[in-house]
C-alpha cells in the first residue's frame, strides 16, 4: 500500500513539474514573440526611413565628371547611406517603361535631366534634418533642384512614433501579465508542498536549507522552459523566412542572439524570484493557516 502511495505521489510531483515547465514555456514564448515584433518593427521603421526618395536634379550643362565628383562627396558624408547616379538615358528608359511607350521619340528629344538618388540613414530621415541637408546641397552650383516628399517623411515619422508607443504599452502589459502567471504557477507548485516545508522546519532545518532545493529546481525549470521557448521562436522564424523571404534583409543574427539570451535570463530570474518569495511565505506562515 505504501509503495502504491509513494508511486502515486511521485507521479503527481512529476506532473506538477511538467505543468510548471509547460506554463512557463508558453509565457516565455509569448514574450519572445513580442521581442521579435519589437525588433522587426524597429528594423522595418529604419528600412522605410532609409528608402525615402531624395532626388538631386542636376543642371543640363553639367558634365558627367562633375556629377560623379558630387556623388563621391555625398558618399563621404556620415549621414548618407547610399547614392545612385541616374543618367538622362536611364531616366528616359525607366519613364518609358512606366508609361508603356517611348515619349522621347514622340517629342524628338529627351527632356529629363541627370539625377542623383540619395538614401539617408534612419536617424536623419526627418524634415528638419533633410531641410538643412537640402540647403547645403543647393549651395553646389551644378545642382538645379533638390526634391523629396516632405508630407510623406512627416507621415512616416508620425506613424512610427504611434506604432512604437502602442508596442511599448502592449509589451509592458504583457510583461506584467507574464510575471503574474509564472508567479501564480510557481506559488501553486510550492503550495502543494507546504507541509514538506513545515516538516523540515520542525526537524530544525534553516530557512536557507529549506529554500535552496526549491530555488535551484525553479531556476532549472526556468532554464529548460527558456530553451524550449527559444526553440519554438526559431521555428516561427524559420516558417516566417520561408513564407516571406524579404524578412531576411531585416534580420541580424546578433539581435536574435541577444533576444534568446534575454529569454533565458528572464526565465531564470522570474522563476528564482517567484520561488524565493513563495517559499519564504510558507516558512513564515502560521501552522493553522496551512490548512
Amino acid at each position: 500500500m505504501k509503495k502504491t502511495d509513494d508511486k502515486y505521489s511521485r507521479r503527481r510531483l512529476q506532473g506538477s513539474y511538467i505543468t510548471t515547465v509547460v506554463s512557463i514555456t508558453l509565457v516565455l514564448f509569448m514574450l519572445g514573440l513580442l521581442g521579435l515584433i519589437i525588433l522587426h518593427a524597429h528594423k522595418l521603421s529604419d528600412y522605410v526611413k532609409e528608402n525615402l526618395g531624395f532626388s538631386i536634379i542636376m543642371k543640363e550643362d553639367v558634365k558627367e565628371a562633375g556629377i560623379i565628383k558630387l556623388q563621391k562627396t555625398l558618399d563621404a558624408w556620415d549621414f548618407v547611406k547610399s547614392t545612385e547616379y541616374i543618367t538622362r538615358e536611364q531616366a528616359a528608359q525607366e519613364f518609358a517603361e512606366e508609361l508603356g511607350e517611348d515619349f522621347s521619340a514622340f517629342l524628338g528629344y529627351n527632356p529629363l535631366l541627370p539625377t542623383i538618388e540619395v538614401r539617408f540613414r534612419a536617424g536623419y530621415a526627418n524634415n528638419d534634418s533633410l531641410q538643412v541637408i537640402k540647403e547645403k546641397i543647393l549651395q553646389d552650383s551644378s545642382v538645379k533642384e533638390v526634391y523629396y516628399q516632405e508630407s510623406l517623411v512627416d507621415a512616416v515619422n508620425k506613424n512610427v512614433r504611434k506604432i512604437s508607443f502602442i508596442i511599448l504599452a502592449f509589451g509592458t502589459l504583457l510583461l506584467i501579465i507574464a510575471i503574474a502567471l509564472i508567479n501564480n504557477t510557481i506559488r501553486l507548485s510550492v503550495y502543494s508542498r507546504r507541509f514538506i516545508i513545515r516538516s523540515m522546519q520542525l526537524v530544525g532545518a534553516t530557512h536557507r536549507f529549506i529554500s535552496k532545493p526549491f530555488i535551484l529546481r525553479g531556476i532549472w525549470h526556468g532554464f529548460i522552459s527558456a530553451i524550449i521557448a527559444n526553440l519554438l521562436i526559431i521555428g516561427v522564424l524559420f516558417i516566417a523566412r520561408r513564407e516571406m523571404p524579404d524578412l531576411v534583409e531585416l534580420q541580424e543574427p546578433g539581435l536574435f542572439a541577444s533576444l534568446f539570451g534575454m529569454v533565458v535570463i528572464l526565465g531564470i530570474f522570474i522563476t528564482w524570484l517567484s520561488n524565493y518569495l513563495a517559499v519564504r511565505k510558507y516558512i513564515r506562515i502560521k501552522t493553522d493557516q496551512l490548512y
